[in-house]
């Protein structure tokens, strides 16, 4: 039987009182009584969702061997409306008993980190990663240090906690350079999104030499043959993560939305929304490798068609774990706030994941996603049975 894959432990369906939006809380799994995953907030937002996010949190959790189940929040609700903040509070409130003890949350689509926090601050929370810090011998330390680290400045201006995640996407993608022995200055890269995780993505590789080609956010996409120039293109975002056309140089191509995932690329990035490459447009994926730095960009049967033109698909559940596995090296006083030791430590873990899955996908056609779900079954169950003798205990220092 699966035990990663499993059915969820709990689901629970909201309806906020004041605006009659709805909102899902999943609870995949629980390891030492705690569960991981964001919330996250968007209009068309669906239970079915949450529950794959859920699972796919479990999954992240045991492919870095983190001492912590899986879990996801979601509320259907667009992130601009002016009502969003209060329906965020009150599903925080509304989930207090699981968030209290259980579930730690953090960012996810439409919930910045800096948000989140604001709501448990005013619910006498403190912070988002609540339910584990609250472990600690000392509370208010621990409390210092996930604040310290998740603000300590990083270059280009930005706080390390709101870029990790996209560091660790890049690293991903270094990984398969690596792996394919690519020159990394003639590699060519396609990100769709440039909100934290697909800006920090093309940040750091651009900043690693690799040429990113094309760029989309929710008004199109913006396309250079010789590369774009990701600094200047991330100081024309606005608070929604959408870049202001009117500062574009002239060279830049404006291009449909869409066009971004039919680039004829090395390294194609889908770091927006869910379900963005389907059955119906996998056909026309021009990339030589996909790395999912959404949650799930990929639906199974595209995934398929892809493999069976000989492209691979790194899951997301590796590619984009680098966030969440962070925040528990932080919270376990793996890392500080010093940036350099916490990219340090991301990067040898995510060199070393990426290498072993594509030399079975090219030695015997197994899939990235097929190894890597074999490794989250082997740890989770290496967990379960260490749980149950007890020898398994989140310490938080």
């Amino acid at each position: 039987m699966a035990l990663v894959d499993c059915a969820p432990l709990m689901r629970v369906n909201w309806t906020d009182p004041v605006t009659g939006r709805n909102g899902y809380l999943v609870v995949h799994s629980l390891v030492s009584g705690l569960a991981t995953g964001g919330t996250r907030m968007r209009a068309g937002c669906t239970m079915s969702e949450v529950e794959d996010l859920a699972r796919g949190m479990a999954r992240k959790a045991a492919v870095f061997d983190l001492p912590v189940g899986g879990a996801k929040g979601g509320i259907d609700c667009d992130p601009k409306d002016p009502q969003a903040r209060g329906v965020l509070a009150r599903f925080v409130e509304a989930m207090r008993p699981w968030i209290d003890t259980h579930w730690v949350t953090a960012e996810d689509l439409g919930v910045p980190q800096h948000l989140i926090d604001e709501v448990f601050e005013e619910a006498g929370l403190q912070q988002s990663y609540h339910a584990a810090i609250r472990r600690a011998p000392d509370a208010d330390h621990a409390l210092r240090r996930v604040r310290a680290g998740l603000n300590s400045p990083v270059p280009g201006g930005l706080l390390l906690g709101d870029v990790v995640g996209g560091y660790g996407v890049a690293q991903c993608c270094l990984g398969v350079v690596q792996a394919r022995a690519w020159e990394e200055q003639r590699t060519t890269v396609a990100v769709q999104g440039v909100g934290t995780m697909g800006g920090g993505a093309a940040w750091y590789l651009h900043e690693a030499g690799l040429k990113v080609v094309a760029v989309a956010d929710a008004a199109g996409t913006l396309h250079h043959p010789d590369g774009l120039d990701v600094p200047a293109l991330l100081e024309l975002r606005d608070r929604f993560g959408e870049i202001d056309r009117s500062g574009l140089p002239a060279d830049v191509q404006e291009l449909p939305r869409e066009a971004v995932l039919e680039a004829d690329v090395d390294l194609l990035i889908p770091a927006a929304v869910s379900y963005a490459i389907t059955e119906r447009r996998a056909p026309r994926v021009a990339a030589r490798t996909v790395v999912e730095a959404a949650n799930t960009p990929v639906t199974p049967e595209a995934e398929r068609l892809l493999a069976d033109r000989g492209i691979p698909v790194v899951p997301d559940f590796v590619a984009n774990s680098g966030a969440v596995a962070w925040a528990w090296w932080l919270l376990l006083g793996r890392v500080d706030a010093d940036p350099v030791l916490s990219f340090s430590v991301l990067r040898e873990e995510m060199l070393a994941k990426i290498p072993p899955l594509l030399a079975r996908w090219d030695a015997e056609g197994t899939t990235p996603r097929t190894a890597a779900l074999e490794l989250a079954e082997l740890r989770t169950e290496q967990n379960r049975a260490a749980e149950a003798e007890g020898k398994l205990a989140v310490s938080i220092p």
